[in-house]
């Protein structure tokens, strides 16, 4: 299985490609960045592609992060996946970051709860909760910190992600403290290409997962009437 995985929907620009049959993950880059992923992406890509010697006609699929995460980042990723996949004739892979982000804890030990939480802002965080054997217990959602805390508890759990630190500093007092795992801004790109070796075909080309509408909302008041 060859992938080629594309992560640009938080703070990174990032491309790995895995190749099982050369024994996992061959060639990757991240470039840590909150703005400019557009022009930053295709570059990167092709580095990574001519560091791994492969063509786009021999991946097996594409693998790209759909979000949560910033509304233009993830529509870059997700529009240059789509296109190489339509280029290449191969399928292309939609995989939440939150996944992500949980799934090197959910490799090492996959007995332990595993929260996932990205920032949101505002006092809020986008989490999901994994359980044992890696099965979602808490779909993707957004939810305040205190909400997101009081779903959190449920004995042991680690906690992983750009707002993992809120999470702890939130956390109910006389609760089990949860283990801050990872604060990193963005998933390690080469889980999100091993997810995508992993996941089942067939849900349609990959499509933004928003989980809130955007900050910036039209100013209809300023807006000219129509003749």
């Amino acid at each position: 299985m060859r992938v080629l995985a594309i992560d640009t929907a938080l703070d990174a620009c990032a491309a790995a490609v895995l190749d099982t049959s050369r024994g996992g993950i061959i060639a990757h880059e991240t470039l840590a960045m909150t703005r400019g992923h557009a022009e930053a992406l295709m570059p990167l890509v092709a580095r990574v592609m001519d560091a791994a010697a492969i063509a786009f006609a021999d991946l097996d699929r594409i693998a790209v992060t759909t979000g949560p995460g910033s509304f233009t980042g993830l529509r870059v990723g997700i529009s240059a996946c789509r296109a190489i996949a339509l280029a290449s004739g191969k399928p292309a892979i939609g995989l939440s970051t939150l996944a992500g982000f949980a799934a090197p804890l959910i490799a090492e030990d996959d007995t332990t709860h595993v929260v996932a939480a990205i920032d949101a802002r505002h006092d809020h965080v986008y989490f999901q909760i994994f359980g044992t054997g890696g099965r979602t217990l808490v779909a993707p959602r957004i939810a305040s910190l205190r909400d997101a805390t009081r779903a959190a508890i449920a004995g042991p759990t680690r906690i992983v992600g750009s707002a993992a630190n809120l999470l702890a500093e939130a956390w109910p007092k006389g609760a089990d403290p949860p283990l801050l795992a990872d604060m990193r801004g963005a998933p390690d790109v080469g889980w999100v290409a091993r997810l995508g070796a992993a996941a089942s075909e067939g849900f349609g080309p990959p499509k933004p997962l928003y989980l809130r509408a955007p900050d910036a909302q039209p100013q209809d008041a300023a807006r000219l009437p129509r003749r």
